[in-house]
């Protein structure tokens, strides 16, 4: 049976980044950096991706990355989660990664380039975001046609709520051109791109819009690999982002429990009420659940298991709803503090809501779920 306990190296991995977060991300500043126009923490992401080495974990060691796997992504994720860091590391270090690691020997197009800009982004030089909708949901079958490229090799067209787009220097597009599907690299300065900024929910995780005008691209595979490729993307995404949903749910209810210890009325700790004890433990008790969903996700994603859209499909369903009821629980049994700007509370209420749609929603992985096991699909 898969060994789903964090290893000693997850463990210290783990130590590593919630330090450098607690040092370089705490809320105040990331308040601070909300109210600004530039909402990632460049200098952090670059010290996570580079220094840290957290942007080369899921690529091998012959890609110029550490040869490590998507089970040590998950628990830098969950750390980014705990902390809401506004860092690029899901469009970057998972999409954009992920799908570059699928065209290794790409077909029509340049396997090359592939290998150099993976290699860019694991050595944490360069950050790339793929450009599909945040609400793409794995396994749906389809490719998307929003851009065109033509005979030249330009693209045409629009993509909206780009996560992470806004950070990235490379843009990973999915595009149909007269040979079917591929992917093409566009650098983020070409002359015929625009890039909108779009109001997110989530303050800490931009979305934007693309257009592309006849926008000069390089196509790193064809219709073989594409298809696949994005496929693959977007199953690891929606597994990983499972992780970060427990780490925003860990996080919501350790500082509610903190402040239901501290704050007194009538004379008692808040958190000596029978009441508030039980809605403590079934939210613990659910966090337990959400850990074991996530880090089976993970573990299939890492080790290539069949079993891998299952896995997703049950962490990302549960995982989804349990970040939104453990933050709503945090806003809600932290009074009226919970409520204003100045408490963080309302950044990870934002960020669970956000996080509840991207990669697919609850309700669609239950759907899919459904599907891959041969039962009725969820009525509602």
């Amino acid at each position: 049976m898969t060994d789903l306990l964090y290893s000693e190296i997850e463990e210290e991995l783990r130590a590593s980044v919630r330090a450098l977060l607690a040092d370089r991300c705490p809320p105040e500043n990331t308040l601070a950096r909300c109210e600004t126009g530039e909402p990632y923490d460049r200098a952090l992401w670059q010290t996570l991706a580079r220094d840290l080495g957290a942007a080369s974990l899921a690529v091998p060691e012959e890609a110029g990355g550490a040869g490590a796997s998507v089970r040590e992504a998950a628990v830098v994720l969950e750390e980014l989660g705990r902390a809401a860091a506004p860092t690029p590391y899901l469009g970057s270090a998972v999409l954009a990664t992920t799908a570059l690691l699928a065209l290794e020997d790409a077909d029509g197009g340049d396997g090359a380039e592939a290998a150099k800009l993976l290699a860019s982004l694991a050595g944490g030089e360069r950050t790339a975001a793929l450009a599909v909708p945040l609400s793409a949901m794995p396994g749906t079958g389809a490719f998307p046609a929003a851009v065109r490229a033509d005979s030249a090799g330009t693209l045409t067209g629009t993509v909206t709520s780009v996560a992470d787009a806004a950070a990235a220097d490379v843009l990973i597009v999915p595009a149909e051109g007269r040979d079917g599907p591929g992917l093409y690299a566009v650098e983020a300065t070409a002359a015929a791109l625009a890039v909108v900024p779009r109001t997110s929910l989530d303050l800490t995780r931009p979305v934007a819009d693309l257009t592309f005008t006849g926008t000069a691209a390089r196509r790193l595979a064809g219709a073989g690999q594409a298809p696949a490729a994005l496929e693959r993307a977007l199953l690891t995404g929606a597994g990983l982002l499972a992780s970060e949903q427990l780490g925003i749910a860990e996080w919501c209810l350790t500082a509610t429990v903190a402040y239901l210890k501290d704050r007194r009325q009538f004379g008692r700790q808040l958190g000596s009420f029978q009441a508030l004890k039980h809605r403590l433990a079934d939210l613990w008790l659910e966090v337990v659940g959400a850990r074991a969903a996530a880090r089976y996700a993970a573990d299939t994603l890492a080790t290539g298991d069949p079993d891998a859209p299952v896995a997703v499909a049950v962490a990302a369903s549960h995982c989804g709803e349990l970040a939104v009821r453990a933050a709503e629980e945090c806003v809600q049994l932290h009074g009226g503090i919970g409520m204003t700007w100045e408490h963080p509370a309302h950044l990870y209420l934002k960020r669970a809501k956000a996080d509840q749609i991207a990669l697919g929603t609850p309700d669609r992985h239950r759907a899919a779920l459904a599907a891959l096991v041969d039962l009725p699909a969820p009525v509602g």
